[in-house]
């Protein structure tokens, strides 16, 4: 509870809804129904990943930069933060996505605004199909952000952000086709709010609470050692 207390931790906290709700504003209108044709899918992947790959970098410094509650949520389960941070994170990234959709909502004009780049299961998919795609999507996106920021790494080169925006970028040129690649809880619930459209939200929700679970790595014996450190140390891995 001593985070509580410390500025580092509200600045944290802070960013993470910055981050967030510029995520969502710039990832979901570059969604809307602007553009139209064989380019969609692309044209949405590539704004969803430079968004996340953006901002991750933003913020990365302040908080971690995890823009997502899958993400905060494994490094709950791989102790690699603490309840109280994560649960802040949490609401501070869906805050921060409520804001950015609601602002995205009130600028676009009704005829473009559709579904609120909502998540829905494509025609001919079952629920056990796209608890199976969200389960393999959230998996490499949270093996991916954990791989790259991982500090026993040897000759670490490159952007940690950048990759982490790739991840998110080609789950969602596969995963638009099946269910709209729900890979981010806040920005789908954000989508189901404006919309109030809550059908097969569990299926999201569940698949991803699955692969954090089974992706989160043990706590490491360095980090075991100075679990009495400030955690702001261990979240600035970006």
């Amino acid at each position: 509870m001593w985070e509580f207390r410390s500025m580092l931790f509200w600045r944290a906290v802070f960013a993470e809804f910055y981050g967030t709700m510029f995520f969502v504003f710039f990832g979901m209108g570059a969604a809307m129904r602007f553009t139209t044709g064989p380019y969609y899918v692309f044209h949405m992947a590539f704004g969803f990943g430079l968004a996340a790959a953006t901002f991750i970098q933003s913020i990365g410094h302040i908080s971690g930069g995890h823009i997502n509650p899958a993400v905060t949520f494994a490094y709950l389960i791989g102790s690699q933060m603490s309840l109280f941070r994560a649960f802040f994170y949490m609401i501070a990234q869906v805050m921060g996505a409520l804001a950015g959709a609601a602002v995205l909502y009130g600028v676009t004009p009704n005829n473009f605004r559709g579904s609120m780049v909502l998540n829905t299961l494509q025609p001919g998919i079952s629920q056990g199909m796209a608890t199976t795609v969200e389960i393999f999507l959230t998996m490499q996106l949270v093996i991916c952000v954990f791989a790259v920021t991982d500090e026993r790494r040897n000759g670490r080169l490159g952007s940690a952000a950048l990759s982490i925006g790739f991840s998110v970028l080609i789950g969602h040129l596969f995963g638009m086709y099946y269910t709209g690649a729900g890979m981010n809880p806040a920005r789908s619930f954000a989508s189901a709010v404006f919309v109030r459209n809550f059908f097969n939200h569990w299926v999201r929700i569940s698949s991803r609470l699955f692969s954090d679970v089974n992706t989160a790595p043990p706590e490491a014996e360095s980090q075991q050692e100075t679990r009495g450190e400030p955690i702001e140390l261990k979240t600035q891995a970006l």
